[in-house]
């Protein structure tokens, strides 16, 4: 799950799992593997950040555990 941001400035959290695409437009958009679609002020780069850096913490939860 990462924190992502409306351009309203709402903030909510979202199962990276299934993000499908990001794509800039230039505003970025996140496309569901549902389909449904997110326009949010973080860049792509920061998406790709913050997917990396929770799929990081999974693992070395798993890691602590074995």
């Amino acid at each position: 799950m990462i924190d992502v941001t409306r351009i309203n400035n709402t903030r909510f959290v979202l199962n990276c799992d299934l993000i499908q695409t990001v794509e800039e437009t230039p505003d970025t958009v996140i496309t569901l593997t549902t389909g449904t679609k997110y326009v949010v002020k973080e860049s792509c780069e920061e998406i790709k950040k913050k997917v990396l850096e929770y799929k990081r913490s999974i693992i070395s939860v798993l890691n602590e555990n074995m």
